[in-house]
C-alpha cells in the first residue's frame, strides 16, 4: 500500500450514529403525535420509517424529488400506512416534528473519535475528511452538531457537485480538493456498493464498514474481493489496519 496521506469517511452509520438516531426520533415523535400513531408497533414503525427514508432519498440522488420533497414524501407516505392524509403542508410540519427528536439522538459512534486519535498518532500528518451523498447545508450542521468540525478539512457533498456516490467523480474530486492522489487516499464507508466498490473503482483504498454483518449479493461480493475491499466490523482496527 502507498504510504497513506488522505483517509476520507462517509458521514451517516459511519462515524455518526445514523439510523440508531433514526429509530429514537421516529418512536419519540410518535408519543407525541398520538392520534392514529398510538397503537403503533415501535419496531414495526422503525422498519417502515426506515425502508421509506431509503426509498425517498434515493429518489432526492436521483433528482426526482428535491430535499425537502423527498422529506415530505415520507412523511405522507408513513402517515397513509396508518390511516392518516396529510396535505404537502401538513406532511412538512410532521416531518419538522420528527426532525427535533431525530436531532436530539445525534451522536456519533463509540468508536469514532478513537479511531481518528489513532490515526493521527499512527499516521502522523494523515489529513481527514468527509465524503456524503446528501445537502451540504444538512450535513454540514449534522457535522458541527456532533462535534466533528475541527476533526475533518473538507465535507463533500453530492448536492452540492450534480453526481453521487459510487459516482468515481466524487471521489476523485474530494481527492483534488486535498491535492493527494487517489493511491495515496483510504476512503471507509459502510455500504458496500455504494461506498466501498465505488471508491476501489475511483482508484483509492476502500474500507468497508460492516458494522451489523449484512447480507450483501453474489456480485457485490465478487466485486469486493476483485477490488481488493477491506473489511472491517468496527473503526477501532482501522489504524491499525493502515498503519500495521
Amino acid at each position: 500500500m502507498t504510504t497513506i496521506r488522505l483517509v476520507l469517511f462517509d458521514l451517516d452509520d459511519t462515524l455518526f450514529a445514523h439510523l440508531e438516531a433514526v429509530e429514537d426520533g421516529i418512536v419519540r415523535h410518535l408519543a407525541v403525535v398520538g392520534g392514529a400513531f398510538t397503537a403503533a408497533d415501535p419496531v414495526g414503525a422503525q422498519t417502515l420509517w426506515r425502508s421509506l427514508e431509503e426509498q425517498h432519498y434515493h429518489s432526492y440522488l436521483a433528482g426526482s424529488l428535491d430535499f425537502h420533497g423527498q422529506r415530505r414524501e415520507r412523511a405522507r407516505d408513513f402517515a397513509a400506512a396508518y390511516g392518516v392524509t396529510l396535505s404537502a403542508s401538513e406532511a412538512s410540519a410532521w416531518f419538522e416534528g420528527y426532525f427535533l427528536h431525530y436531532r436530539e439522538s445525534w451522536r456519533l459512534h463509540a468508536d469514532s473519535l478513537p479511531c481518528l486519535d489513532e490515526l493521527a498518532a499512527r499516521i502522523p500528518g494523515v489529513r481527514v475528511g468527509l465524503i456524503t451523498n446528501g445537502d451540504l447545508t444538512f450535513q454540514s450542521a449534522k457535522v458541527r452538531g456532533i462535534g466533528l468540525s475541527n476533526r475533518v478539512e473538507q465535507v463533500v457533498a453530492s448536492g452540492e457537485l450534480g453526481y453521487a456516490k459510487p459516482d468515481p467523480r466524487i471521489f476523485q474530486h474530494a481527492c483534488s480538493l486535498f491535492g493527494v492522489s487517489p493511491d495515496a487516499t483510504v476512503y471507509v464507508g459502510d455500504r458496500i456498493h455504494t461506498d466501498a466498490i465505488g471508491a476501489a473503482e475511483a482508484g483509492l483504498t476502500a474500507v468497508w464498514l460492516d458494522r451489523r454483518g449484512a447480507s450483501v449479493s453474489e456480485s457485490d461480493a465478487a466485486d469486493a474481493a476483485r477490488l481488493g475491499v477491506i473489511r472491517l466490523e468496527g473503526l477501532a482496527p482501522l489504524a491499525a489496519t493502515l498503519a500495521p
